[in-house]
């Protein structure tokens, strides 16, 4: 990758306001709407029963003792440790759009100083194996998952980094990296659900920023690797 061109000359910045604009109207729409879900009637007034009649009893067959299993209830999905308490979030930029994901689940940061070494029946997401100390590391292409309605093919030639995945053995290529920030839970605009962008777990509207649920999308990069595998 010689010599790339700022990733702004082929996402223009109203272009890149609109999308975030959208995702922070999906997660105040959903909010909302959880907000408004319809609360539980009271049934009427039970009837004062009149005088008892005595019944006649009749004989009773007996049967075989059968114990129903109880039902068990679904289990509820975790929520992950890190929304409970102010956590560490490192702010980069994928094609213009500017995400926070939390420190925890991260592991290095890897510079796209060499070029990425494709693999062939791949993915269009999947770039490529980067070498690193560590072994050959899975790249992906974030802005594919994270904006794939505003994508470019151009973006690929602007990656500048690549950020590993704690527990994963792919990383996310990005175009920049900026800052780390200290957030506290009330800073976010939780999502009620996970919609149309699974990964989006919220919004930081002092930031203006997409909040990534690293889980989700790692998530969806295995439901998408075996969509890959049952097409081929």
């Amino acid at each position: 990758m010689n010599n790339p061109l700022p990733v702004q000359h082929y996402v223009p910045e109203q272009t890149i306001q609109s999308y975030l604009d959208a995702l922070l109207q999906d997660a105040a729409m959903e909010l909302a709407l959880a907000e408004q879900a319809p609360q539980p009637v009271a049934g009427p007034e039970p009837i004062a029963p009149g005088p008892a009649i005595a019944a006649v009893p009749e004989p009773v067959k007996a049967q075989p003792l059968i114990e129903q299993p109880e039902p068990v209830a679904p289990a509820a999905a975790a929520t992950p440790a890190w929304r409970e308490a102010p956590f560490e979030a490192l702010l980069f930029d994928v094609g213009g759009l500017t995400l926070a994901v939390p420190l925890i689940s991260l592991g290095s940061i890897h510079s796209l100083d060499g070029p990425i070494t494709p693999l062939f029946g791949q993915p269009d997401w999947f770039l490529g194996l980067l070498p690193t100390q560590a072994g050959n590391l899975k790249v992906l292409d974030t802005a594919r998952w994270i904006m794939p309605e505003r994508y470019a093919p151009e973006l690929r030639d602007a990656l500048r980094f690549v950020i590993s995945v704690q527990g994963h053995e792919w990383g996310m290529a990005v175009h920049g990296v900026s800052q780390s920030i200290h957030l506290d839970p009330a800073q976010v605009k939780w999502r009620s659900g996970q919609g149309k962008r699974p990964w989006l777990a919220g919004t930081v509207i002092d930031q203006m920023c997409a909040l990534v649920d690293v889980e989700a999308l790692a998530e969806l990069i295995t439901a998408g690797k075996q969509a890959d595998a049952r097409l081929g």
